[in-house]
């Protein structure tokens, strides 16, 4: 399955890149052809413009990859505590020679590229129609005609409609296909020596020197060569890619059908212990486990049990769920407005960003993004404060 899943990741980042990448080229492109749209800042003595001159594209790219960077290598060290192979046992170099050999054969230069070609001119045409220019949807966003009635024409008038709007649409599309492409060759051609080295030390450790030396003896025969040319690249065709998603939805049915029986089952777990229900005997247990003086094991559990720090709990639990709820009412008015916002900006041509300075474009985003990430702060703030109070509440029925 792990090739499978690398081909869908794969095959949707190189789809989006040229959505991508015309987003990112957007600031520098609107202050170079786009007309600006200003945006005055009041201020107490004086209303000034800020200069769309004084924002570095260069370093803000700088900026944003250094970020990216570090966020990426945040979640690579996560992945290495999830599969931390340090204690592993060395393995034999000639066993590992042996799986080098398999993994040569298995996955030769170019496997990785075949695999993702299997889906990705599929994947990048249906997504170019979508939303290049032809699709229903964008035909009706640009006519402001309903979609049933653009559903209605036959598919050489919505080409003839979309040509009318961009009559280069398809050099467009194959400029993107051209310039894409080589990039996701060269990506998908540095991932190859990495992959090869990982499941060379994996079917090291799987496979005995015999058995490897049988697996390379039939990779050797025709019908085996053609097995290591073609086992990736069937993984990402599109009659398995089919079956698989098909599988998706009774899969999630099953799940939503035994809900009610899962929770039923969950809640009938013996409840997690808290300090106050433990024991003198169980108090001392701990105690010594843990080194220390019984003493302050058992103030904790006095005061726990007070009644007075009983009520100062019950009233953090509360308030940190009032906040929760507060804060959640919040972000749904926050989404409100964006969505009235953006109804807004299908009328009036000052809200395309298009339009828009880089430094005020800059200026936005970034306010949005620190608005996101206060958001979701503040709802894990207050689910902590919750959980913390809850710990030092009494257990409840």
């Amino acid at each position: 399955m792990m090739p499978s899943f690398q081909s869908i990741l794969l095959a949707g980042a190189a789809a989006m890149l040229p959505f991508g990448a015309a987003a990112h080229a957007a600031p520098k492109k609107a202050a170079k052809e786009a007309p600006v749209a200003e945006v005055m800042v009041a201020e107490p003595a004086q209303v000034e413009e800020e200069p769309a001159s004084d924002f570095d594209s260069e370093a803000y790219a700088k900026e944003q990859k250094a970020k990216m960077q570090k966020e990426m290598d945040e979640a690579i060290a996560l992945i290495e505590k999830m599969f931390d192979t340090g204690n592993l046992p060395p393995i034999e170099p000639a066993r590992l020679a042996l799986a080098q050999k398999t993994m040569g054969q298995l996955i030769p230069s170019g496997s990785l590229e075949k695999m993702i070609d299997n889906l990705y001119g599929k994947m990048f045409k249906t997504i170019m129609g979508e939303f290049g220019g032809q699709s229903d949807l964008m035909l009706s966003i640009k006519t402001g005609v309903e979609s049933e009635k653009i559903a209605a024409l036959d598919e050489a008038t919505k080409t003839k409609v979309a040509d009318m709007f961009d009559p280069h649409r398809k050099e467009r599309e194959d400029q993107i296909t051209k310039v894409i492409k080589p990039l996701i060759s060269e990506v998908l051609g540095d991932m190859e020596p990495p992959m090869r080295e990982g499941m060379s030390k994996a079917y090291a450790r799987k496979f005995t020197a015999a058995q490897l030396t049988d697996l390379n003896g039939f990779l050797a025969t025709p019908t085996g060569t053609l097995y290591a040319n073609e086992w990736m690249a069937l993984q990402a065709d599109p009659e398995v890619m089919l079956a698989i998603i098909k599988a998706v939805p009774p899969l999630i049915t099953k799940f939503i059908d035994r809900a009610p029986q899962i929770e039923k089952d969950m809640k009938e777990l013996p409840k997690e212990k808290q300090l106050s229900d433990f024991s003198d005997k169980e108090l001392g247990q701990l105690a010594k486990l843990m080194k220390i003086d019984v003493k302050v094991l058992k103030e904790q559990r006095d005061m726990w049990n007070s009644p007075a720090e009983d009520a100062a709990t019950t009233d953090v639990a509360e308030a940190a769920d009032d906040y929760a709820v507060d804060a959640a009412a919040d972000a749904a008015d926050a989404a409100a407005a964006a969505a009235d916002a953006a109804v807004a900006a299908v009328d009036d041509p000052a809200y395309d960003r298009s339009n828009w300075s880089a430094a005020d474009l800059k200026r936005v985003e970034d306010l949005e993004t620190a608005y996101e990430n206060a958001s979701l702060a503040a709802l894990q703030a207050a689910e902590e404060a919750a959980a913390n109070a809850r710990k030092k509440l009494p257990p409840t029925e």
